[in-house]
C-alpha cells in the first residue's frame, strides 16, 4: 500500500515515514501544500496523511481540491489544534478521519487500517484470473500445476495487471505506482520486469500472458 505524507514538521514526517516503512508501506513525503496537492492529484495513493497547517496551500484547501477532482483516496487529517470546529470543517470537506498532534503511533496505524478498510481493502487473500492465483500474503503466484515466488516489484506489477483485467496499464502508470511519483525509473525498467514476469508465467505453465500493446502499455490475455 502506498501512503502520501503531507507534513511540514520534518522530524515528525520522517518518524511517521520510518514507522510506516517498517510496516511494509510504500511512503512518499512532501513538506508543503503545493507539492502535497500535486502529488495527491496523481491519484496513485491508497491513503494520504494530511496536515492542516502547511506552507503554501493549507490542508483544508488541498482536501477540497482533491475531492473536487473526484480523488476518493482516504485522507487522515492532522492538526495541532484540538478544536471541534476544525474537526467538523475537515470532515465536512471530505476527510475520512482526524487526529490531533501529538498522537500515539499505534493509534495512527489503527486509523490508517480503518480508513483503508472502508475502501474495500480488507480480507482479500488473493487475486485470481483464469488459471492464475496471486497470493497477497506471500508474493506467490501459482497455477494448478506449479507456483513460484515473485520479487516485490514483480508482485506489485502483477497485482496491478490482475486488478485491471481488460484495461491497458500504461508504462507511465506502472512507473508512478510501482517505482514512485518522483522516481528516476524509465521505460526500460518496466520492460525488464515484464520480461521477468513472462518467464515466470511460462515456468508455472499458465495460459495467461502479458501482452504489449504498442505505444499504449500492457494487459493480460488468456489463451485457454
Amino acid at each position: 500500500m502506498r501512503v502520501l505524507i503531507v507534513e511540514d514538521e520534518v522530524r515528525l514526517s520522517e518518524a511517521i515515514s520510518e514507522i510506516l516503512k517498517s510496516e511494509k508501506y510504500d511512503v512518499d513525503v512532501v513538506h508543503n501544500g503545493d507539492e502535497g496537492l500535486d502529488y495527491g492529484l496523481s491519484d496513485i495513493y491508497d491513503c494520504i496523511i494530511l496536515d492542516v497547517m502547511l506552507p503554501g496551500i493549507d490542508g483544508f484547501t488541498i482536501l477540497k481540491e482533491l475531492r473536487k477532482a473526484k480523488i476518493s483516496t482516504p485522507i487522515l487529517m492532522l492538526t495541532a489544534k484540538d478544536e471541534i470546529s476544525n474537526k467538523v470543517e475537515g470532515l465536512d470537506y471530505g476527510a475520512d478521519d482526524y487526529m490531533t498532534k501529538p498522537f500515539d503511533i499505534e493509534e495512527l496505524l489503527a486509523r490508517i487500517r480503518s480508513i483503508t478498510r472502508r475502501q474495500g481493502q480488507v480480507y482479500i487473500n488473493n487475486i485470481e484470473f483464469e488459471d492464475l492465483k496471486l497470493d497477497l500474503s506471500n508474493y506467490n503466484i501459482s497455477t494448478a500445476e506449479k507456483s513460484i515466488n515473485l520479487t516485490a516489484k514483480e508482485f506489485e506489477i502483477m497485482k496491478l495487471l490482475m486488478s485491471n483485467i481488460n484495461i491497458v496499464v500504461t508504462k507511465d502508470e506502472l512507473i508512478s505506482k510501482i517505482w514512485g511519483y518522483d522516481s528516476d525509473a524509465e521505460d526500460n525498467n518496466v520492460e525488464v520486469y515484464i520480461s521477468f514476469l513472462r518467464k515466470k508465467l511460462k515456468f508455472i505453465k499458465s495460459k495467461v500472458s502479458i501482452v504489449t500493446l504498442r505505444k499504449l502499455g500492457y494487459k493480460l490475455e488468456y489463451a485457454g
